[in-house]
């Protein structure tokens, strides 16, 4: 290791300038030790822009109103932190399909510095980005100066998200754990959407999985499956169950054949010990791993995401609340689109036929449907009506391609908690639908 690279936490804060553009690394990739501080140069500098996306850390220069007038942010996600910091009027969202995140946003606005975390230098002087390489290696080519946290704790992983440390202009020697995203533990209704989707899944299916309950019962009810590939946006410790019980071997792949394709991970430690020196695990551009033409070059690939609400026609509503921005469009649209290229490939489209809301007019907890007539004024529609294959409560599955919007009606309310249906139905009426 170049021992005049590496630096204190306080000399990378006195890298930072006036009007500086500042990249972060995302989600367990996060730089814990530079953002963590970054507050504290507050006084002496103006206007510095941070983007991030999906941050774990809830970093004061962006949570506490105090320092609104020294940092903004934009993200190409946005975390639960973000969603409560958002009102203090410094952050905002950065629209986008995740395979051209990265590249579109280095078109507009040039990188002064790139943060992020890697493995310590192995013996020819290369480190690993470790768990991300959704837009990573295109900010570090893009960004003036080049700074990384390098830690023993993250993974050395495999990919091309491989960097010599000739081209990192400083390193930060860091020794806090690999952040962790426990097992969400799948409910009863988790349950019975991921045994709807495992039914149509055959031998041989490339995977593309998210976070939470229902992917995870997907995973679990696929344990049985032959040959499974996975080619998907991030890997997750259900596809790690997966590989380690044999259901996953990647052997009928068209592309990368044997191989295991993401572009970032994020999960337990036991998922981050599995793909620790693994050449099986391969963890490639995002750019590259999401982008639609590539994801249906293997045949059979299958998709999954979630969505916060979806209408009658189809539109789904999955990154905000109204007006009210949630999270991201992420790999949505890239996954449910590539999967839809590929020959034999589905797409799926998973929610709740209801949800709990708290009523802002009586303050009492109530519950609503999901499937509504028209999304909410403001919604952001994350994947087209045009775009939807298969939708999916805990009351069943219907495919909404090649239908028409009176037909797709009929299958959305059929899919619908049944104390809604026939309001639904009367409400399709009025809105000339049916």
């Amino acid at each position: 290791m170049k021992e005049h690279k590496i630096i204190t936490v306080d000399e990378a804060l006195a890298l930072v300038k006036d009007n500086d553009t500042i990249i972060s690394a995302m989600a367990g990739a996060e730089p814990k030790l530079f953002l963590s501080r970054l507050h504290e140069i507050a006084d002496r500098i103006n206007n510095v822009h941070v983007t991030n996306c999906l941050p774990f850390e809830n970093a004061e220069f962006f949570v506490n109103p105090a320092y609104k007038s020294s940092f903004s942010v934009d993200s190409w996600f946005y975390s639960g932190s973000l969603r409560k910091a958002h009102k203090n009027g410094n952050i905002t969202f950065i629209p986008n399909h995740l395979h051209l995140a990265g590249r579109k946003r280095f078109g507009h606005v040039k990188p002064h510095i790139f943060v992020g975390t890697s493995s310590r230098p192995d013996a020819h002087g290369y480190v690993s980005l470790s768990l991300s390489n959704v837009y990573e290696k295109e900010a570090c080519e893009a960004a003036d100066i080049v700074i990384l946290e390098i830690n023993p704790n993250f993974p050395r992983t495999f990919g091309d998200l491989e960097l010599h440390i000739n081209d990192v202009d400083y390193m930060i020697e860091a020794d806090y754990p690999a952040p962790i995203l426990p097992d969400a533990e799948p409910n009863e209704k988790d349950i019975k959407i991921g045994n709807a989707i495992a039914e149509l899944i055959q031998d041989g299916s490339s995977l593309q999985l998210g976070i939470g309950g229902i992917p995870n019962a997907v995973a679990h009810a696929l344990m049985g499956k032959k040959d499974l590939g996975i080619h998907t946006e991030m890997l997750t410790t259900g596809f790690m169950h997966l590989i380690k019980a044999g259901a996953v071997t990647g052997k009928k792949k068209q592309t990368h054949v044997g191989k295991h394709v993401a572009c970032f991970a994020l999960g337990t430690q036991e998922l981050y010990d599995f793909i620790d020196n693994n050449p099986s695990v391969q963890i490639l551009n995002g750019n590259y791993v999401n982008d639609p033409a590539v994801i249906g070059l293997n045949d059979n690939q299958v998709s999954i995401n979630t969505t916060i609400e979806i209408d009658l026609t189809g539109q789904c509503a999955s990154e905000s609340l109204g007006v009210r921005q949630f999270s991201g469009t992420g790999g949505q649209s890239d996954t449910a689109v590539g999967a839809q290229n590929s020959k034999g490939g589905m797409s799926f489209i998973t929610l709740y036929s209801t949800a709990n809301v708290k009523n802002h007019e009586t303050g009492e907890r109530e519950e609503i449907s999901k499937i509504v007539p028209i999304l909410k004024p403001g919604a952001a529609v994350s994947l087209s009506r045009n775009d939807v294959d298969y939708v999916v409560t805990e009351y069943g599955c219907v495919s909404l391609r090649g239908t028409s919007i009176s037909e797709r009606v009929q299958l959305l309310i059929s899919i619908a908690h049944p104390k809604f249906r026939d309001e639904l139905r009367e409400q399709a009426k009025e809105l000339g639908f049916i």
